[in-house]
C-alpha cells in the first residue's frame, strides 16, 4: 500500500492483489515505527494520524535480573517532526493505509486474490490473481513477506539460517506502573536465561515479548495456567485481558536478488530480521520508498531503466546491515553454542558493576536509516569520506547519501510553519544558501524530472539546516526525491549538472 500511494503521488497507477479475504483488523505485530519512516508515510497522509493514536517513548532501559545496567535516548540532527520511535499496532498503520489507498483513485486494492501465476515479456508482466482473467501491468513489486509467492514463482533463492527458540508475544491491557519506554530483561527470575521485552501501546495495551523454549506450546500452557502465571509475574494481581498473541521463531534471510527482470522484491519477500530493533516494517516501508520514484520516473521517461538496478543495490546493502546488526543481537539473546552462553552469563554478571562490560551486553540497537554513501547515485566531495568513518547507532555527520535532516520552514503558499522534508517526495530539490534558479536551471539543462528550488535564507532563516548541511554562501545542496542527500557543496552549474546526471544513473 505504501508503494503504491507514493507511486500515485507521480501520476502513476497500481493495482493491489492481496491474497488474505480482508485486511487483519487485530494485532500489534510490526509495533515500533521509527521517525524517518513516519515522514515517509506522512507523504502519503498517514504519519501523524499513527503518531496521535500511538504512544512515543524516547528512552529504552536495559536490566539485568534486577539491576538496570543502562538507559539509551536518541539523537536528532536537526528538529523532527515526528518523536524517535512510536508504538503504535501494525493493524492501525494498515487501517489509514487502506483508509488513504481508498480515498487515491490511482490505486485499486483487491482482497481474496492470491497470485498464482505471472508471465512476463520485453512490453510488461502478465499477473493472474484468484479467479480473475491474466492482466498486464508495466512491473511487478512483490511485497508478499517471508512466504513470498511471487519470490518462488520467479525462482529466487531465500538463504539464511532460523533460531530454534520460539517467542511468544502477547498484548496485555492492564494498568502497569511503567513510564512509556521500552523495557528489556535479561534472565528475569520469571524467566530464567531467557529475555523479556516490554513495549507500551495506546489504551493501556501492553506488548510484552517472553523468550520460549524450542519446544514450547502454548495451548498446553495455556489450558495449565502457565501462561497466567507467566503474565502475572509482570502484572501482578490486578485484571488483566489478553488483546492479541502469537508464537513464532526468528529467521534471518536475504532474497539472491530483489530484482528479476521487470519484478522487484520488497519488505519481508525480500529480507527478513529478528524483531529486536525495529527494522522489519521499517526497512519494508523504506524499499517501497526507494524503488517508487524510480519506477515513477521510468515510467514518466525522467530515467532509463538503469536507475531501476539501483534499487538492489542500494536496498540490498540496507538489509545486509540489517541482517549483520540483528544477527550480532541474535548471538548475543540466543547464543549457538555452549561457550557462547558462558560468555553471555560472564558479561551480564559483570556488566551489574562494570561500565566497560555493559558495553558488550546487546539488547538490541534500534533502526535507523541507512546511508546511501557508497552508491553510485551519490556525489561524494573531497571532504566527505573522512567524516563517514562514524560508525551506525550514534551521531553521525551530515554528508552525500544520508537522508536530509529535518527542520522548521516556511513553505510558499502556506500561513503555517512547515518542514523541510514536506518539500521533498516529487521530484529532487535543490536547497541553496542564496537564490536556487541557477543551480535548479543547471538541472534541469540534464533532466526533464521535476526540480524545485529553495533559498534557505528565505524559507530558514534560522539556519540550522545550513549549518547541517555545512553550505555556504551561493553553495547548493542537491536531494533525492526519497530525502537522501545527492551531493552538497555545489558551487557551480556543472556541478549540479553532474550530479544530477549521477542521481539518475546516468
Amino acid at each position: 500500500m505504501t508503494a503504491a500511494l507514493l507511486l500515485a503521488k507521480y501520476g502513476v497507477a497500481s493495482t493491489i492483489y492481496e491474497a488474505k479475504p480482508e485486511r487483519d483488523p487485530i494485532g500489534s505485530k510490526a509495533l515500533c515505527m521509527q521517525r524517518d519512516v513516519l515522514d515517509i508515510l506522512e507523504r502519503v497522509g498517514c504519519g501523524r494520524p499513527l503518531v496521535d493514536e500511538g504512544v512515543t517513548w524516547q528512552m529504552g532501559r536495559t536490566y539485568y535480573r534486577d539491576s538496570e545496567l543502562f538507559q539509551i535516548t536518541f539523537h536528532d540532527a536537526g528538529i523532527s517532526a515526528f518523536p524517535p520511535f512510536v508504538n503504535v499496532g501494525q493493524d492501525r498503520t494498515e487501517f489509514h493505509l487502506e483508509r488513504a489507498v481508498d480515498a487515491e483513485p490511482l490505486v485499486e486494492l483487491h482482497y481474496a486474490s492470491p497470485v498464482t501465476d505471472l508471465r512476463e515479456d520485453d512490453n510488461g508482466v502478465a499477473i493472474t490473481a484468484g479467479s480473475r482473467d491474466p492482466s498486464r501491468f508495466d512491473y511487478l513489486v512483490g511485497a508478499d513477506g517471508a512466504r513470498s509467492t511471487i519470490r518462488k514463482l520467479l525462482g529466487l533463492d531465500f538463504p539464511g539460517r532460523s533460531f530454534t527458540d520460539q517467542f511468544l508475544i502477547c498484548d496485555i491491557r492492564a494498568q502497569l506502573p511503567f513510564e512509556n519506554e521500552r523495557r528489556f530483561f535479561f534472565d528475569p527470575e520469571w524467566n530464567p536465561d531467557r529475555q523479556v521485552l516490554i513495549h507500551p501501546q495506546a489504551d493501556s495495551v501492553w506488548r510484552i515479548d517472553w523468550q520460549v523454549p524450542p519446544d514450547y506450546d502454548l495451548d498446553h500452557d495455556e489450558a495449565g495456567g502457565g501462561l497466567d502465571e507467566r503474565i502475572r509475574k509482570i502484572v501482578g494481581d490486578q485484571d488483566y485481558e489478553i488483546v492479541w498473541m502469537s508464537v513464532y521463531r526468528f529467521h534471518e534471510r536475504i532474497a539472491s536478488a530483489f530484482r528479476a527482470g521487470r519484478s522487484f522484491l520488497a519488505g519481508d519477500a525480500a529480507h527478513i530480521v529478528s524483531p529486536f530493533g525495529a527494522r522489519g516494517l521499517n526497512s519494508g516501508v523504506q524499499d517501497a520508498d526507494n524503488l517508487a520514484w524510480k519506477i515513477a520516473f521510468v515510467l514518466n521517461g525522467w530515467a532509463d531503466d538503469a536507475l531501476l538496478d539501483t534499487y538492489e543495490i542500494e536496498r540490498r546493502a540496507a538489509a545486509e546491515e540489517n541482517l549483520r546488526v540483528a544477527g550480532t543481537t541474535m548471538e548475543f539473546l540466543v547464543p549457538q553454542s555452549e561457550e557462547g552462553w558462558e560468555l553471555r552469563r560472564r558479561t551480564l554478571a559483570a556488566a551489574v558493576g562494570n561500565p566497560r562490560a555493559r558495553e558488550m551486553v546487546d539488547s538490541g540497537r534500534l533502526a535507523e536509516p541507512y546511508w546511501y554513501t557508497e552508491s553510485p547515485l551519490t556525489t561524494i566531495g573531497p571532504h566527505d569520506p573522512e567524516m563517514m568513518n562514524t560508525p551506525p547507532g550514534t551521531a553521525r555527520p551530515i554528508v552525500p547519501g544520508v537522508l536530509c535532516p529535518d527542520a522548521p520552514c516556511a513553505l510558499p503558499g502556506r500561513a503555517d510553519i512547515g518542514r523541510i522534508r514536506e518539500l521533498f517526495g516529487s521530484g529532487f530539490t535543490v536547497l541553496a544558501v542564496g537564490d536556487p534558479e541557477w543551480a535548479v536551471a543547471a538541472a534541469a539543462a540534464r533532466s526533464d524530472a521535476p526540480v524545485a528550488g529553495f533559498d534557505l535564507r528565505a524559507i530558514e532563516p534560522a539556519g540550522l539546516m545550513r549549518d547541517a548541511l555545512q553550505l555556504g554562501e551561493g553553495e547548493a545542496a542537491l536531494v533525492r526525491p526519497d530525502g537522501h542527500i545527492a551531493a552538497v557543496g555545489l558551487r557551480d552549474p556543472s556541478a549540479v549538472g553532474a550530479a544530477i546526471s549521477t542521481a539518475l544513473a546516468r
